[in-house]
């Protein structure tokens, strides 16, 4: 069967090539008694596979699946547990393995039963990526490079298949690479900077455990750890690439007037956030008012800001160069107490100097006020319009809800006790005075 492809592609050519060859292998293949016996071992090869699968895997589910146990034993065993699907193909392949020696001792060659063997390995590759990869970087790399690699090696054209993305070379200004490195480039670096990131939640888990650290030093050893790890990873992947670091000069430089010009804020930013974790003047957990009046709760510090929570739910990003330049107002320093005042007014009929011992006894039967730094202390303020007006300074380990928590509570108490007590709360009076006398 012979076709004239003389004025097609080369491409076409070449694949018309590659389909003949197949074609005369497939013949070959189907007319020799020699490729029957070895279609014949490899059905002996599963159905041995399949018999030793199912007595093992039984016995192999009892051991690799601790019911009560805990530690890193455990997570050992049930992490290779999760590995039992791939026993059936594994042993498939094994046992092709060991028939195509006998094969070939005898007949001195076995490129059916080498097939079938490929096929069982790409069977177990096919079953990992589905079934077993849960990782989602992991998972797209086994399903775009793993999954056509071993299609390719089952077919026997890997090497075919390397040469050619060798030869392909791209150019890209003074430097070239083939399809083939480029390919590495992106899969190393990929898996290296998984387990770079893996590492850093590691770490990240570790650091956070430690207790006894202050948060600020917790926060910058998370962020040093980071930026170690990444650097490390970097390394790494320049050396296994083959790139020389004498080469990242010009990007160094590039970036250095990056910083000068466009990056400056980021820069000061960071340094701010860095000095910020040393100084400790203010950290996760504790309550701020900027200057330009943004208060909340610290609940986040990056490299570039801070976050904070409103009590009304909102978040406000405050670059960390806020905290450096300006004036901050840190009323918790982690959970430090803090004074609060209640401000209320009594009629001038009333006899105010027993308004303090009032006033005093009542709040401080709150639990939540303290008497250390100081307790509850009721002071004259003036003389109004309408009545004396008064203020009870109180102390509290907290913030104040925006003067609806601690202080709202406290003025309960006040009104309470001046009405258990028959004094009146004033409230405005005036004076309409006719000159003509009344209207008729």
């Amino acid at each position: 069967m012979e076709f004239d492809l003389s004025d097609q592609p080369e491409i076409v050519q070449e694949i018309a090539s590659y389909a003949l060859q197949l074609w005369e292998l497939a013949q070959s293949w189907l007319l020799s008694p020699e490729a029957w016996s070895q279609f014949g071992l490899l059905l002996v090869a599963w159905f041995a596979a399949r018999f030793a699968n199912k007595r093992l895997q039984p016995i192999l589910s009892r051991f690799l699946n601790p019911s009560a146990e805990a530690g890193y034993t455990a997570k050992a065993r049930l992490f290779l547990h999760q590995f039992l699907p791939l026993l059936l193909p594994l042993l498939a392949w094994v046992f092709t393995g060991v028939g195509e020696s006998v094969v070939r001792s005898i007949f001195g060659s076995g490129a059916v039963i080498a097939f079938g063997k490929r096929v069982f390995l790409f069977i177990a590759v096919r079953l990992l990526v589905r079934e077993i990869i849960q990782d989602p970087f992991f998972k797209l790399l086994g399903r775009y490079v793993m999954l056509p690699i071993a299609a390719v090696y089952t077919l026997g054209l890997l090497e075919i298949a390397t040469s050619k993305l060798d030869e392909a070379v791209v150019p890209l200004g003074n430097l070239s690479f083939s399809l083939l490195d480029l390919i590495r480039f992106i899969v190393l670096g990929g898996v290296i900077f998984w387990l770079g990131r893996w590492s850093n939640d590691q770490s990240v888990s570790l650091i956070q455990k430690q207790k006894a650290m202050r948060p600020a030093t917790r926060q910058l050893a998370v962020k040093a750890a980071e930026i170690a790890i990444f650097g490390v990873a970097f390394l790494i992947f320049l050396n296994i690439m083959g790139i020389p670091l004498t080469s990242l000069a010009v990007l160094t430089g590039a970036v250095g007037v990056g910083l000068g010009f466009g990056l400056q804020k980021i820069a000061s930013n960071f340094i701010s956030g860095v000095i910020l974790l040393l100084e400790g003047q203010a950290t996760v957990g504790d309550y701020v008012e900027l200057d330009g009046g943004e208060a909340g709760t610290i609940i986040k510090m990056t490299a570039r800001a801070a976050i904070l929570e409103t009590f009304d739910g909102r978040w406000i990003v405050v670059p960390n160069e806020d905290f450096i330049t300006t004036r901050v107002v840190n009323y918790s320093d982690q959970g430090s107490a803090n004074r609060y005042e209640a401000e209320f007014s009594v009629s001038y009929d009333t006899d105010i100097n027993a308004i303090p011992e009032i006033i005093e006894t009542a709040v401080a039967k709150l639990p939540f006020v303290l008497t250390d730094p100081e307790k509850p202390d009721c002071e004259l303020r003036g003389f109004g319009e309408s009545g004396v007006d008064f203020c009870l300074e109180f102390w509290v380990n907290g913030i104040d809800d925006g003067r609806n928590k601690y202080t709202s509570q406290v003025l309960f108490a006040i009104w309470n006790a001046l009405k258990d007590n028959g004094i009146e709360i004033p409230y405005p009076h005036r004076v309409v005075e006719f000159k003509n006398g009344l209207p008729t």
